[in-house]
């Protein structure tokens, strides 16, 4: 396949009509740029098969591989807030499992570690551990940095391997390049692999899905195919800078797990007052092809919830879909809501920069002195 023609489909090339050749006053033909908002909001890729219905719980393949894990993933950020206590973390971890819930997502970074020591200890009793599919995300752009990072989760997680350990918060053009560069963070990524310490990679993010899709590419031109891509879906992404639109069919098409988040955007996107119901929301994202849709739970009415959601998910049709961001649309159309794109308030690596590590060791050869 040659070089960004799997991209072609999923952007439109932009283009300036400029009017009275070289004058400072040249008209813009709008429709001529890349587009923020889909022409219909609607025209999604859809779930054809809601999954393998066992217990309270829907069960779906994990992109090509033969793992079937939870339609709901149990969010590891809320349970590692100060507002939850560590009992409350444990017995909400253990009520999940018991009901159904096998997917576990974490992060390195999540509330300085304390995400990732709860988790591991509510694991750890009973022997929970097996019974999970379980996910972390790593910051570090450098070999160096993310081994520390990955290493320092699997003790804080209490395990010898993490199913799936994901490249953490790409939000810039140059992540990509900085993460499979030579002595990058994917060298980190593969040996751990060979080493056991993970068994399969992806990488997460919530800007625009053009550094998505930037990844994506730098990833194809070197031989790579991720296991997974993690992204925010939910009804206000349908209509602005939509991951849904851009992303979602290319991981559709190429056996890649696609993994939901942001459904409410931690609280941010109920403030919009739109008139949906939060169980909506939760139905939207599973009537996406997603593997997995992660939400925050940090209290039994999230836990229950959730659980009610895959209880009354019946796929949607084309109409119903458009019905349903019809509601949404007064409210997303700027990303007011969506913060995560708009705004650096989820930007946790921009704030903690030493968190992705210094440069390589090429990169310092070969910069200037910066004076």
């Amino acid at each position: 396949m040659e070089r960004r023609s799997f991209l072609q489909s999923a952007v439109v090339g932009a283009g300036l009509a400029a009017a009275g050749g070289s004058s400072a006053t040249a008209a813009v033909d709008p429709t001529a740029l890349p587009g923020n908002r889909p022409s219909d909001p609607a025209s999604l890729p859809l779930v054809t098969d809601p999954g393998e219905r066992r217990g309270e719980m829907l069960y779906r393949a994990f992109g090509r591989h033969s793992d079937k894990i939870s339609a709901i993933g149990m969010g590891g950020f809320h349970l590692g807030k100060s507002a939850v206590t560590d009992d409350e973390a444990t017995r909400l971890i253990h009520q999940g499992i018991e009901r159904g819930i096998t997917f576990m997502d974490n992060c390195w970074d999540y509330n300085e570690g304390r995400s990732e020591l709860r988790m591991g200890a509510a694991l750890q009793e009973g022997s929970r551990r097996d019974k999970v599919f379980l996910m972390s995300k790593m910051d570090g752009r450098t070999k160096e940095e993310a081994m520390k990072q990955i290493d320092a989760s699997l003790h804080r997680l209490r395990t010898d391997r993490i199913d799936l350990v994901q490249h953490h918060e790409i939000l810039r053009y140059d992540d990509p390049d900085r993460v499979f560069a030579e002595g990058g963070a994917m060298e980190a990524f593969v040996e751990a692999k060979k080493a056991g310490k993970l068994r399969y990679i992806g990488f997460t993010g919530h800007k625009d899905p053009r550094i998505h899709l930037q990844m994506l590419e730098v990833a194809h031109e070197r031989g790579f195919q991720f296991d997974s891509v993690q992204m925010p879906l939910n009804v206000m992404d349908a209509h602005f800078r939509s991951f849904g639109h851009l992303v979602l069919p290319y991981l559709v098409q190429n056996g890649i797990a696609a993994l939901g988040m942001k459904t409410f955007g931690d609280g941010v996107i109920l403030k919009s007052d739109a008139p949906i119901k939060p169980i909506e929301y939760l139905h939207f994202g599973l009537n996406l092809p997603v593997s997995v849709l992660i939400t925050g739970i940090q209290s039994q009415r999230d836990l229950d919830q959730a659980f009610e959601a895959v209880k009354t998910f019946r796929p949607m049709d084309k109409a119903a879909v458009a019905e349903l961001l019809g509601r949404s649309r007064p409210y997303a159309l700027e990303g007011k809501y969506e913060l995560f794109k708009t705004s650096a308030t989820f930007d946790g690596t921009a704030k903690n920069a030493a968190w992705l590590g210094e440069d390589v060791p090429g990169v310092k050869t070969l910069a200037p002195t910066m004076e």
